[in-house]
């Protein structure tokens, strides 16, 4: 597997790929917050300015990506104080790759750019129905850090902020 930066016309495709991982989740959450949450991963490709795409490419298909958006950018527009740290967002992965560790290898690809760039801890806020997602990052070694989650939609639903010291 190759993780890579992504280039400006595989984009179109990568935002595609992200609804359809997130689709599954649609059922667990009011359409205001559904039609919110598809529209952040559909637009925000890192066309911000520094953050970074990157895709993990398996037999020269993108079989997953995530975006690495640099310390003090408003990553989440808004919702939540900018972060000091480098934050992670819109991971994805292809349903059709999904237990090869590709979600892992974009996280720790994320990781080792932002220690490389001198960054003591790196950031990411998943809805609290991500089950899997959380599993991994706990198992990772990411920390729910409780007074950064909020409520983005007033619906109940809450997305939780974890935190990984690197240096």
């Amino acid at each position: 597997m190759k993780i890579r930066l992504s280039e400006d016309h595989e984009l179109q495709q990568i935002q595609m790929q992200r609804i359809a991982a997130y689709e599954e989740h649609a059922r667990k959450l009011s359409a205001d917050h559904w039609e919110g949450l598809r529209s952040a991963i559909s637009s925000g490709s890192g066309e911000e300015g520094r953050a970074e795409v990157l895709v993990a490419e398996l037999e020269g298909k993108i079989v997953g990506s995530v975006v690495l958006y640099p310390g003090n950018i408003d990553a989440y527009k808004g919702l939540f104080t900018v972060s000091a740290h480098p934050e992670i967002r819109m991971l994805a992965v292809d349903r059709q790759a999904r237990k090869q560790g590709v979600a892992r290898q974009l996280i720790e690809e994320c990781i080792r750019r932002s220690e490389g760039r001198g960054y003591e801890y790196i950031g990411l806020h998943t809805g609290e129905f991500m089950e899997g997602a959380i599993h991994l990052y706990e198992k990772i070694g990411f920390e729910h850090q409780p007074e950064s989650d909020f409520e983005p939609v007033n619906d109940g639903v809450i997305v939780k902020s974890y935190r990984l010291k690197i240096r």
